[in-house]
C-alpha cells in the first residue's frame, strides 16, 4: 500500500456529512468554525469562497474543487453583496433539504463532504495544506468530473442506498482532490504530502512504511535512496519538517496505536513488530510522543 492510502487508512476519516447544496441568488451562508477537513465542488453555476482571515473571496466556477482543513467560519455566496445567513439558523429551520436554500431559481449547486480525522497525529496531512486549496485547472477538473456527475446525480434522483454511495463518492473526491494537489504544489510545497511528490523522499518513505520492523538509520535510507548522510537529512527535513528518524519514530507509534485499539496483540508483540528490542524501550517512545503509556492507551 502507498503511504498515502495507507495514512489516510489510519486516520480512519469518518463522514461527518456528505451531499449537495443549492444556492439560490442573492445569497450567503455563513458555515461555522470546523474541526476535520471539507471538500466540495461546483457541479453548475458559480460562487465566491471567502474564509475569515483569508484575503478576497475565491471564485468558484463550474467543476472546481476546494478544500478546507480545520480551521475559522468561511462563507458561500452567490453575491458578494449578500448579508450572510448564519447555517445553523438554516439547519434548525429545517430549510436545508427543501430545494434551493434562498428561494428563487437555483444559482449554484455544490456536492461534497466533511470528514473528521479520528486517527493520531492528523497534522501530517492536514499540516502540508494551505488554509484553501483551489482546484480549478482545467486537466484537474476533468479528472474529477466522473465522480462529481455521479455523486450529483445520487443526490439529485436519490435511490436505496444512495446516501451511502454518496459518502464513498465524497471520499472518493477528498482522495482525488489531495491527489492533485500534491501534483500542483510539488515543487513549492512543504510538508509530508510533497515528500510523496519527490522520488528519492518517497522512496525513504516506502521504506519505512513497508518496514516499520527494520532497524532504519540514516545511513542506509541515505544509501537506499542513493543519496549521502548529509545531503537526504536535510534534503528530508526541509520538506517534511522533521528528521528522517523523527519521522519513523511518530510512523511507528501512528501504527502502535492503531493495533492497540484495533487489535488483541499484546504490547510486546507489537513493541517487536515495530522494531524495538524490548517492551520497555517501546513503552518510553511511545509516552514520549503520545503522552501516555500503551497500556493507558489501550
Amino acid at each position: 500500500m502507498d503511504p498515502l492510502s495507507e495514512l489516510l487508512g489510519l486516520l480512519k476519516p469518518q463522514s461527518y456529512a456528505s451531499g449537495g447544496v443549492a444556492i439560490g441568488r442573492e445569497m450567503a451562508i455563513q458555515w461555522p468554525e470546523h474541526a476535520g477537513i471539507k471538500c466540495y465542488a461546483v457541479v453548475s453555476g458559480h460562487c465566491w469562497l471567502s474564509v475569515e482571515g483569508i484575503e478576497g473571496p475565491v471564485k468558484l466556477n463550474a467543476g472546481d474543487c476546494y478544500l478546507l482543513p480545520p480551521g475559522p467560519s468561511f462563507v458561500i455566496a452567490t453575491d458578494l453583496h449578500a448579508a450572510p445567513v448564519n447555517f445553523a439558523i438554516l439547519r434548525e429551520a429545517r430549510l436545508l433539504d427543501q430545494g434551493v436554500l434562498g428561494g428563487g431559481e437555483e444559482e449554484c449547486f455544490l456536492v461534497g463532504g466533511h470528514f473528521v480525522l479520528t486517527g493520531h497525529h492528523a497534522g501530517l496531512l492536514l499540516g502540508s495544506l494551505p488554509p484553501v486549496v483551489h482546484i480549478q485547472q482545467e486537466a484537474d477538473k476533468a479528472a474529477m468530473r466522473w465522480s462529481l456527475e455521479r455523486m450529483a446525480q445520487e443526490v439529485r434522483e436519490p435511490l436505496p442506498g444512495g446516501s451511502l454511495i454518496a459518502q464513498q463518492l465524497a471520499y472518493m473526491m477528498l482522495i482525488q482532490a489531495l491527489r492533485l494537489h500534491l501534483h500542483e504544489a510539488k515543487k513549492s510545497g512543504v510538508g509530508w504530502l510533497f515528500a510523496l511528490a519527490d522520488k528519492q523522499l518517497s522512496t525513504a518513505l516506502a521504506c519505512m512504511h513497508n518496514n516499520p520492523e527494520q532497524r532504519w538509520t540514516l545511513d542506509n535510507l541515505a544509501t537506499h535512496v542513493g543519496m549521502s548522510r548529509s545531503a537526504f537529512a536535510r534534503h528530508f527535513k526541509d520538506t517534511v519538517g522533521s528528521a528522517p528518524i523523527e519521522y519513523l519514530t511518530h510512523w511507528r507509534m501512528l501504527l502502535a496505536c492503531d493495533r492497540l485499539k484495533n487489535s488483541a496483540d499484546s504490547i510486546a508483540r507489537i513493541a517487536i513488530s515495530l522494531g524495538y528490542e524490548s517492551e520497555s524501550a517501546f513503552g518510553k517512545a511511545f509516552k514520549r510522543v503520545i503522552g501516555c503509556s500503551p497500556r493507558q492507551h489501550r
